[in-house]
């Protein structure tokens, strides 16, 4: 009899250790539900869609020409001061002081020389004193013929000097060549570039980059696509900032950006960054990305 009365409370107690593991478990997954369903709606980075600027491009190099330049053949042993070479003057600046006369800038620009032997030029050492005005430079581009349908005057074109890596000199096709040159099979392009601070300096090697096509179209970063197969989707921003996962039609790409030929209207909001962290249907907070 006591023995049975002892399995009968070890077997209660047992019970109600379960019982009391049941409900703790419960309890802890109810405190850990609430607290985190009461979690703010994670933060992400939404772009606002809007027009932006899409063109197409073709890459060439070319030799910088100073947009106007004069030289003058002057004797050594005439001059009465030394040259200031490589200095910036403007128009009227005395350039050379010389025993039989002084000589003023006929024009803004930057002081060089030619230095010539004696030899070339009799037997007096001769000095070829130059001015350049770079404020616009010049440079020939060979374009291959099969761009000849878009090569026109006034396309725009951006270029870089490898001396300033960062710098963007703006600058347009002055004029093109009424004929394909038959060895080459290339066209010749004149380019006239903005050098306001005279950096890009005559006979530089200049990389180019001529704008067609340009065209203001409807744009997302390239980093809000989704693609499932021949597909592209996005997420947008709806209603109480829920996300809703929608289709688009894509054009063509332009430094970062895709325009959006059907899916999105100007104003919506759309995701831009950190797609994985998300999915359809959640709740975010959107922080609006800053765009140039």
């Amino acid at each position: 009899m006591k023995r049975s009365k002892k399995i009968t409370i070890a077997i209660v107690i047992f019970f109600l250790i379960v019982a009391l593991v049941i409900v703790g478990r419960y309890s802890i997954g109810l405190y850990f539900k609430k607290k985190f369903s009461k979690r703010p709606p994670p933060g992400v980075v939404v772009e606002i869609v809007k027009n932006k600027s899409f063109s197409q491009s073709l890459e060439s190099y070319c030799t910088s020409l100073s947009s106007k330049t004069l030289s003058y053949k002057i004797k050594k042993n005439e001059l009465l001061e030394p040259i200031n070479f490589n200095s910036k003057v403007k128009k009227g600046d005395v350039i050379a002081k010389l025993s039989t006369k002084t000589i003023t800038a006929p024009f803004s620009g930057v002081i060089g020389k030619r230095g010539i032997s004696g030899s070339s030029l009799g037997s007096e050492n001769t000095i070829i004193l130059t001015i350049d005005d770079s404020k616009k430079v010049l440079c020939d581009l060979k374009i291959p013929e099969v761009y000849a349908a878009i090569l026109k005057k006034g396309l725009k074109l951006n270029a870089k000097f490898s001396a300033y890596k960062d710098k963007i000199y703006k600058g347009k096709i002055e004029s093109v060549a009424s004929r394909v040159d038959a060895q080459t099979r290339s066209i010749l392009a004149r380019a006239k570039i903005d050098n306001n601070n005279s950096e890009i300096i005559p006979g530089s090697l200049l990389e180019i980059e001529i704008l067609y096509n340009e065209k203001d179209a409807l744009g997302v970063p390239d980093t809000s696509i989704m693609y499932e197969g021949s597909k592209k989707f996005i997420y947008k921003i709806i209603e109480n900032n829920m996300i809703q996962k929608t289709e688009v039609v894509i054009g063509v790409r332009n430094k970062g950006n895709l325009e959006i030929l059907k899916g999105l209207n100007e104003g919506d909001k759309i995701i831009a960054e950190g797609l994985t962290k998300v999915r359809p249907g959640m709740k975010v907070k959107p922080i609006i990305k800053s765009q140039q």
